[in-house]
């Protein structure tokens, strides 16, 4: 796979309705398209991406060749497979192949009015819900007994990362990370159009973190245009490579399900709007259990299901008689606990929708200065926090009570670059960078229950990197975190080509000081061994460390 592809100069997205003479692929793919389109679940070659797991009581090597066939039941165990270990079994329901889509719940009827009743009807949970909601985890939960908290009476522990691999194409700035759903790897979007598969470095489950080399990326997946969003397989496990794949949309192409074992194409999910002509998702997401796949246009989602590659889809407007949420559908959020999905869009609103039919159940205030770009669910389905480009605040609404904001958390955002944050398993704390590369760590649990609106203030907030830190993302059962850095660098006034000096003289306005860093960041946020707590240093020296040896692999 080649290191390098063409790519667009623009950030923001572009209009609805893109138009395309075709299907265009990825120009690295070599091997001819799936047979109508049908996903590709069987392979002839050995996994070559993935990296050698390690098992948690001898730390011996398990070899890739003992996986499960692919036609394997997901419930059925292997009779040589081992006992499951920190890196392996890591998802709530692992299973091989694709899930099938089931029967739902008839659907609440959306009248003319009352959608807020229509919610309250929603979020009603039984004593079973309340109960997995609320962090009590069956007992075959593969973060049972492995779950270490996370801890940030300090400054988390910088301990490897990724900057070399983005230093070889100008400005090639990084544009979020997310970790595989089983905690494997890592997935990173950068300026370069490719997506990149990091394995995570197995010396971090025996804290010899002195020895830990720079990642470099298992697979690289190269887009033909601007990525505009990507989302891992929720059901992803890296015991069944059936599972293994993650979605892709990018400018005038069709989505793309990437293999995560191979790195080729396996599938295209191909959008076309009312003229009959291919257009891109601005947003991507699939349904928790990733039977559908939701995808974001202007004023329309349009859903896919998994298993039925192609152009059929259901169509759901959320814009009926002039009225609903306007704009083009930028994010998409899930709730745990219920039938329920939340729409984020550029008009800087919210709506909340039932995952039956699509009918808007709410539609949260506009509070936003700029348009929503990222919005999670609170692990017990009954907050909602949002963000907006060029918008200081994160929201945190109370959905039984919609439209009312619970507090506000600050940051700096002066760029119209997508700036994500993450929750912790527990939904305690919520992290998020900003355009100053600085993470702030909120407590969720110190906000008033009932009290007013309030600013809540930072428990911690360290120096991650030395520009804008627009990604993070918390690992789902360890103490780890992974960042991500860079921004798109304009010049000053004064900087225009043929432009010089007379007379020996300094020009008008001298280039500003330009500190790139585009780099990827693995940090350690939980309890240190007995070895490393006797060491005085601290995390912030490392992470001046690590900055400069990334200004000076950018220099270079």
């Amino acid at each position: 796979m080649s290191d390098s592809a063409g790519g667009g100069d623009s950030e923001g997205v572009a209009a609805a309705g893109q138009d395309a003479d075709g299907d265009s692929e990825p120009p690295q793919r070599t091997s001819p398209p799936p047979e109508s389109d049908c996903l590709e679940l069987e392979k002839t070659s050995p996994p070559a991406a993935k990296r050698l797991r390690m098992n948690e009581e001898d730390r011996t090597v398990v070899e890739d060749a003992e996986l499960p066939k692919l036609n394997e039941e997901p419930t059925e165990q292997p009779d040589h497979q081992e006992e499951p270990t920190q890196h392996e079994d890591q998802g709530p329901d692992s299973g091989g192949g694709l899930v099938h889509h089931g029967t739902e719940e008839e659907s609440h009827q959306n009248g003319d009015g009352g959608h807020d009743t229509h919610l309250e009807e929603e979020v009603k949970k039984t004593p079973e819900e309340e109960d997995e909601c609320n962090g009590n985890e069956p007992a075959d939960s593969p973060s049972e007994g492995q779950h270490l908290a996370l801890e940030f009476t300090q400054n988390p522990q910088i301990l490897t990362g990724s900057w070399t691999e983005y230093s070889g194409f100008p400005e090639n700035y990084l544009k979020g990370c997310k970790w595989a759903p089983d905690g494997s790897c890592i997935l990173t979007n950068s300026a370069d159009n490719i997506l990149r598969v990091y394995n995570l470095p197995p010396e971090v489950y025996s804290y010899n973190w002195n020895t830990l080399p720079e990642m470099s990326p298992a697979l690289r997946m190269a887009e033909g245009d601007t990525i505009y969003d990507y989302c891992w397989y929720p059901k992803m496990n890296s015991l069944y490579p059936d599972t293994c794949f993650l979605a892709s949309s990018s400018r005038d192409n069709p989505v793309h399900l990437w293999d995560a074992f191979y790195g080729d194409v396996r599938a295209s999910f191909r959008p076309y709007n009312h003229l009959d002509e291919l257009t891109a998702a601005h947003s991507l997401c699939f349904s928790p259990d990733g039977t559908q796949l939701y995808c974001g246009f202007d004023k329309t989602v349009r859903v896919f299901y998994t298993d039925r590659p192609g152009r059929d889809c259901e169509e759901r407007p959320t814009v009926v008689k002039k009225q609903g949420q306007n704009g083009i559908i930028s994010c998409f959020g899930f709730s745990p606990c219920q039938s329920v999905y939340a729409c984020g869009s550029y008009s800087r609103c919210a709506g909340l929708y039932s995952c039956q039919d699509g009918s808007l159940l709410a539609l949260l205030p506009t509070r936003h200065h700029g348009g929503l770009t990222h919005l999670l669910f609170s692990p017990d389905g009954n907050y909602l926090y949002t963000g907006g480009r060029k918008d200081p605040e994160i929201l945190c609404w109370d959905l039984r009570e919609p439209g009312r904001v619970v507090f506000s958390l600050k940051r700096n955002v002066s760029t119209n670059q997508r700036i994500y944050f993450d929750l912790d398993l527990s939904g305690r704390y919520l992290l998020s960078g900003d355009t100053e590369g600085v993470v702030s760590v909120w407590d969720t649990q110190t906000a008033p229950p009932d009290g007013n609106e309030e600013l809540l203030q930072p428990q911690l907030r360290f120096q991650a990197h030395w520009d804008c830190t627009n990604g993070i993302s918390v690992h789902p059962f360890m103490p780890l975190l992974v960042t991500s850095s860079g921004q798109r660098q304009f010049p000053w006034p004064g900087d225009s080509e043929g432009e010089s000096a007379s007379d020996g003289e300094e020009p008008a306005m001298s280039p500003r000081e330009v500190r790139q860093d585009n780099a990827l960041s693995l940090w350690w946020a939980g309890p240190l061994s007995p070895a490393s707590e006797g060491n005085p240093e601290t995390s912030t020296e490392a992470v001046e460390t690590e900055a400069i040896g990334v200004q000076a692999a950018d220099a270079l």
